[in-house]
């Protein structure tokens, strides 16, 4: 009986690592070679080259270049590593979104767990990614953090991307990562707040009326002037397209936007958070 007779969990590869190992394959089939052939050419074992090609490794800068070489590839593997290594430290869930994000003309986000990623510190980061079980390895957080603060380039480039963000100040007072960590993260969203493109408002930890409720979520207005919505739990994520379902966050974040403090007081909240750490 196989496991997976027995039920255990098949794993599924990575659909990126699969679609540049397919690319792989099909470049060294184009030049008439095995994986047997292959691999001393490349200087790496069959078993690596199989991995690879199976989406179950993720290849090398250096394999990479060496294939394009050895295969005339045209350029073709190092433009689908590079693709593959955008998406790499995004949850799958998220990546329909980040690519969404990354071409935004508007966008707001309601958050009430932490943090929003786009205002994130690296040692916000790396906290918050430790914190939460199952512990990914080293390789699994730098790639998160790199990836989270490289999609922070949206919010300084030009045309101005317009952003509001609309926190609950009681994420602020968990202190994830401790005093030093929050210090630096109440600096970092006073430098935020005062971009000219950025609008921060903090719901304050007593508010009898809230229409956010149902969970954090975000909106953004395409370029072709479509706006979509997200909403993610855990191990879940969810891109919003249904327009019915879209007009009631925007009728959920106005309301929000209402009852949290304005920027200006939102911004005194925030240097007297501060001022007390």
């Amino acid at each position: 009986m196989t496991a997976d007779e027995r039920g255990a969990k098949k794993v599924e590869p990575d659909p990126d690592l699969k679609n540049f190992g397919d690319t792989l394959a099909a470049f060294r089939k184009r030049a008439g070679l095995t994986q047997e052939q292959f691999h001393p050419l490349v200087g790496y074992s069959v078993q690596y080259v199989a991995a690879v090609e199976q989406g179950r490794k993720h290849p090398s800068p250096n394999f990479v270049t060496k294939s394009n070489e050895i295969l005339d590839a045209f350029g073709v593997l190092q433009i689908a590593a590079r693709q593959m290594d955008r998406r790499r430290g995004l949850a799958k869930w998220f990546r329909r979104w980040a690519e969404l994000e990354a071409d935004a003309i508007a966008l707001y986000t309601y958050e009430c767990r932490s943090v929003p990623g786009l205002l994130q510190t690296e040692a916000y980061a790396r906290a918050q990614i430790e914190s939460v079980p199952p512990v990914p390895t080293a390789q699994e957080t730098e790639d998160r953090i790199a990836r989270r603060l490289e999609r922070q380039t949206v919010l300084h480039r030009t045309p101005y991307t317009s952003f509001s963000f609309i926190i609950e100040q009681t994420v602020i007072e968990r202190q994830t990562g401790g005093p030093e960590v929050t210090r630096e993260l109440l600096d970092h969203l006073l430098e935020c707040a005062h971009l000219p493109n950025v609008d921060v408002q903090v719901i304050p930890t007593v508010s009898p009326e809230h229409a956010g409720t149902g969970g954090p979520f975000c909106l953004l207005e395409t370029e072709e002037h479509q706006w979509v919505g997200y909403s993610e739990g855990q191990k879940s994520g969810h891109v919003i397209f249904d327009p019915k379902a879209v007009s009631d966050l925007h009728q959920r974040y106005a309301k929000l936007r209402i009852q949290a403090l304005n920027p200006a007081d939102s911004v005194g909240l925030l240097m007297r958070m501060r001022g007390s750490l």
